[in-house]
């Protein structure tokens, strides 16, 4: 293989990416990162106002070429209606990454069942829908990448966060049968599974106390990290370029954990 043909294996030229949850964070780099290597991306958030600063995040990166879209997950006729209207506006769906997410950082006793089904419904029955949207376009052009973006408590349990837990376990094994059942019609559903990142979403974890010294969290994560830091958003972007290109297509059913080595490691002695 030559040099050329290995370079357009991670090419995402005339590929079109739907990112959901793409307005910051995650999503954000993500949707950066497929568009730099091509493609043409759109994403959803829940919010006209959410879309509009997205917009102009993007525009101040000088990607002005994106399109946004408000849009419910949850609500699998808005979902099927924001396949159909990028299919209209941008092009055939090629790459769906299930971003959008929330956590509910309560102790599982304290925690109304109404918060549990929501943090459900969100981080795992919304891939579900989104992928039941585009996996028959995909069938039918034969071809297609599902991102599920997973995390490392698809596989660890944690205080606190018992629904979001649950919920991204159940994530991997959606992702894992989406590809039993899809594999034969050249559809690579695979997960990628984020370390402790730092976003908006742990800026609260990442706090200083008042006296100066490091969130008691914080101090524990880069103790368990042996990268020895927290991750950034743009730590995500190879790897999803990877599960997003031809370069992954004998790749299914996988979790590639981008974490700084926590799940290879038990983690100092006190």
């Amino acid at each position: 293989m030559t040099e050329m043909q290995i370079r357009n294996l991670f090419s995402l030229e005339g590929k079109t990416a739907l990112v959901t949850g793409g307005c910051y964070g995650i999503g954000f780099a993500i949707a950066r990162a497929l568009h730099a290597a091509g493609a043409k991306v759109a994403f959803c958030a829940t919010s006209d106002a959410s879309v509009e600063k997205a917009l102009a995040s993007y525009a101040a990166e000088g990607i002005t070429d994106v399109r946004g879209y408000p849009c419910d997950v949850t609500d699998e006729a808005r979902a099927q209606k924001l396949v159909a209207d990028v299919e209209r506006d941008v092009g055939a769906i090629d790459i769906l990454v299930n971003n959008a997410g929330i956590i509910k950082r309560i102790p599982m006793c304290d925690m109304k069942v109404e918060d549990f089904r929501r943090v459900v419904d969100v981080d795992l029955v919304a891939p579900f829908i989104m992928a039941k949207a585009v996996l028959p376009g995909m069938v039918a052009r034969g071809h297609g990448k599902i991102i599920n973006v997973c995390s490392i408590l698809s596989e660890l349990g944690r205080e606190t966060v018992a629904a979001y837990t649950a919920a991204k376990g159940g994530l991997k094994l959606l992702t894992q049968n989406i590809c039993a059942e899809f594999g034969g019609q050249n559809i690579q559903c695979n997960g990628l599974g984020p370390g402790y990142i730092a976003t908006q979403q742990t800026a609260p974890l990442r706090e200083r106390q008042s006296d100066g010294s490091r969130h008691p969290f914080d101090q524990f994560i880069v103790g368990r990290t042996p990268a020895g830091r927290w991750g950034e958003a743009e730590d995500l972007m190879g790897p999803a370029i990877f599960l997003a290109s031809d370069a992954s297509n004998f790749v299914n059913g996988h979790i590639l954990y981008a974490d700084g080595g926590v799940l290879a490691y038990i983690g100092k002695q006190p």
